[in-house]
């Protein structure tokens, strides 16, 4: 192709580009469409290599040559936003969401701790009620799991590193695969997410009961009140999540239930993603200090309390300032 068909084609493309990256460069908007960005640099580096192989001129060249470095950096300093902005979403724009949606979350929050409490106590004087929910054999495995006697915690007594790590693999993928399933099945009109909150509420709440009731509360308390903080918190998010999918679905209003499903989700998935952020601190602390038998009880009741004190202080203060109020 000869150069002025090639210009002549390609120049308002060219000159798009160019008026873009001045508004990038000069602030004049705070970021690219980053997709969009992206095909388009490549676009621009796909014309200079042609150029030069077509031996266009050195004046063409070097007009594309200064376009693709003006957008490489561009592009490459917007990618390195990426990690600001998961620390600002961490320290202000999870909790600021979490408060902005506090209808779908407190929905959540009471399913999931309502009827986990009430199971507990109703486990707690009524033993017979944790084979409604649980087989036999799973009973007397969770008896022997946490049995003072045996001195062991979860699912091994003292491990080396690599057995803390192994098991810190075991927890992400198992909590993750819980939350998840809790937030997805929130697309069946919410019924999915309604019954995984109530079921794991009910189930843990009776563990919990009973396991207090034989006296095995020291060794069950002191292991799950650490990590219980961030993992428990981070279900009822989920299903706080799915919750929202589904109203999207049941109530859209004078939307079309896609269009009212689209923006639910864009909220949705912003409080999943900081339940998997929750989930990965909880297997953490599951892994390496929940499993100590060396701790203390009481030393662990302490730390388990700090850290619920200091979750509940995250949602209701962190990302609170005077210009951006929630």
């Amino acid at each position: 192709m000869k150069q002025h068909l090639f210009e002549q084609r390609h120049a308002a493309d060219w000159q798009d580009f160019a008026k873009r990256l001045d508004q990038l460069e000069q602030r004049k908007v705070e970021r690219a469409d980053s997709e969009r960005f992206a095909s388009d640099y490549r676009r621009i580096c796909q014309h200079l290599a042609l150029a030069g192989e077509r031996g266009y001129s050195s004046h063409l060249i070097d007009q594309l040559q200064l376009l693709a470095m003006r957008g490489h950096q561009q592009f490459y300093r917007h990618r390195s936003h990426l990690g600001a902005q998961i620390i600002r979403f961490v320290i202000a724009g999870f909790p600021q969401l979490v408060r902005q949606e506090w209808r779908a979350v407190l929905a959540g929050a009471l399913l999931f701790f309502g009827s986990l409490l009430l199971m507990g106590l109703l486990t707690w004087q009524f033993p017979e009620l944790i084979y409604s929910l649980m087989a036999p054999d799973q009973v007397r495995d969770m008896e022997e799991m946490y049995d003072p006697a045996a001195r062991r915690i979860g699912r091994f007594a003292e491990r080396d590193s690599g057995d803390d790590w192994m098991m810190f693999g075991f927890y992400v993928m198992n909590n993750i695969g819980i939350a998840f399933q809790t937030f997805a099945s929130g697309l069946l009109f919410g019924l999915g997410s309604l019954f995984f909150l109530l079921y794991n509420g009910l189930v843990i709440g009776a563990v919990a009961g009973h396991l207090t009731r034989i006296g095995y509360s020291e060794t069950f308390w002191s292991f799950v009140i650490g990590h219980g903080a961030f993992e428990l918190t981070a279900i009822a998010f989920a299903g706080a999540a799915g919750l929202k999918l589904g109203w999207a679905l049941l109530a859209p209003g004078r939307l079309r239930r896609g269009e009212a499903l689209r923006q639910a989700a864009g909220k949705s998935i912003q409080l999943v993603a900081g339940v998997i952020l929750f989930l990965l601190i909880a297997a953490f602390i599951e892994a390496y200090w929940s499993s100590m038998t060396y701790a203390d009880a009481s030393i662990k009741y302490w730390v388990g309390g700090g850290l619920w004190l200091l979750v509940l202080a995250y949602f209701l203060f962190a990302g609170r300032n005077r210009h951006a109020p929630d």
